[in-house]
């Protein structure tokens, strides 16, 4: 794997990454909420792009992984910043976004932040989840403890529960993206399992309709649940990269 490098950002946050170096637009590769750069999507994309002789970049947003700060004082626009100013720093020229999960709603917003974007593959895509998932799901009680209190603990098939901040609710609406309009005039590739149980096909959806692009596309794969991570489902990213590279003339 290519070694851990480490950049302190314009808004103080120590944020770990590994750039490996290669030809065409960088691959950029966005984790999920409270996934990190270690995960198995990143280090196999890793040496797969170094295979095809590729540039590829991962990171951790702060709070995760080697990075700085604390998870549960981070926010979708404190994280979005981080990749912002990894991004800038070290792969300047053209990108393509793959965003897993949470990495999917930060690569909506470096795509409206950033204009040299050459395209973007969505893993399990989770744009706007704190307000169309965690609000929108919460109780009565739930709402009244995070705004009262400050958070709430949520149970996560992954481990340690969710601790749901007033603080990322609140940010979380100041960076919705699927309700405006969101142009991406580059080539866009959507995966979606249909097994998923944290980010259901109605989301892929609706972010296929709302995405206003000349080449949008969404694959449903029957049985793939959220993690995309096993060899098949794996494979079926690499083609999406593929396929974007190839219809950005790259």
């Amino acid at each position: 794997m290519t070694e851990i490098a480490f950049l302190d950002s314009p808004h103080g946050r120590r944020l770990a990454y590994a750039h490996t170096p290669g030809t065409g637009p960088t691959i950029v590769l966005l984790s999920g909420y409270k996934s990190d750069m270690e995960g198995t999507k990143a280090v196999h994309l890793e040496a797969w792009a170094k295979a095809q002789g590729c540039a590829f970049l991962r990171l951790d947003y702060s709070g995760h992984g080697q990075s700085g700060g604390v998870f549960e004082e981070g926010c979708i626009g404190d994280w979005a910043e981080d990749a912002a100013a990894v991004i800038e720093a070290i792969a300047p020229g053209p990108v393509v976004l793959v965003g897993s999960s949470m990495g999917g709603w930060i690569a909506c917003l470096m795509s409206k932040r950033f204009t040299n974007v050459a395209g973007f593959v969505g893993i399990a895509a989770a744009p706007d989840f704190t307000e169309d998932s965690f609000w929108e799901g919460f109780s009565l009680e739930d709402r009244q403890k995070v705004m009262e209190e400050g958070q709430v603990a949520l149970p996560s098939d992954y481990g340690d529960p969710y601790i749901v901040t007033r603080k990322l609710i609140e940010d979380g609406r100041q960076n919705l993206v699927l309700r405006d309009p969101l142009p991406m005039p580059f080539p866009v590739r959507l995966l979606q399992g249909t097994e998923d149980e944290a980010v259901e096909r109605a989301v892929a959806l609706r972010l296929l309709d709302h995405i206003d692009g000349p080449d949008v596309r969404l694959s449903l794969v029957k049985g793939a649940d959220h993690r995309f991570s096993e060899p098949a489902t794996l494979a079926m990213i690499e083609d999406a990269i593929l396929d974007v590279l190839g219809e950005a003339g790259t």
